[in-house]
């Protein structure tokens, strides 16, 4: 007598039925004599396969270093522009010099920041990604 007991929760989520997404891509090439139409296509959803797994998590892990690379970057371009700034108020002998490299160390910490913001943009992108790619939706009211 075994009876099957079904859970009824608030949210109903089947993970046996993960549709296929077929996503065709058709381009026109032309060389200015010849003209030529190529399509590829690409398959996701499903059930998603292991190696597209480890891809999206070696990925994922790739980008979130270079985010972390970025952020040293921007600390120590940051600290030498201070310590510069420094320099230039100690020795004023020498104090164009040093104005003159806290502000290159200024503008190299300011374009570290863009290049962390950059790569943070780049994870959050991927994430997004792979969840359409996993099959899950967003619920948004409108």
């Amino acid at each position: 007598m075994a009876e099957e007991h079904h859970k009824h929760h608030l949210f109903h989520h089947n993970k046996e039925s993960n549709p296929e997404v077929v996503v065709s891509e058709t381009n026109y090439i032309t060389d200015g004599l010849n003209s030529t139409y190529s399509t590829s296509s690409d398959v996701y959803g499903g059930n998603q396969s292991q190696a597209n797994y480890e891809d999206y998590e070696k990925e994922k892990k790739h980008i979130k270093h270079k985010e972390h690379l970025g952020e040293m970057a921007t600390a120590g371009a940051g600290a030498f522009a201070l310590y510069e700034k420094h320099e230039a108020k100690k020795d004023p002998e020498h104090a164009h010099r040093h104005k003159l490299e806290e502000e290159i160390a200024a503008a190299a910490a300011a374009g570290a920041g863009g290049y962390t913001f950059h790569e943070h943009h780049e994870k959050k992108t991927l994430k997004k990604e792979n969840e359409e790619v996993e099959g899950k939706k967003h619920h948004f009211f409108g």
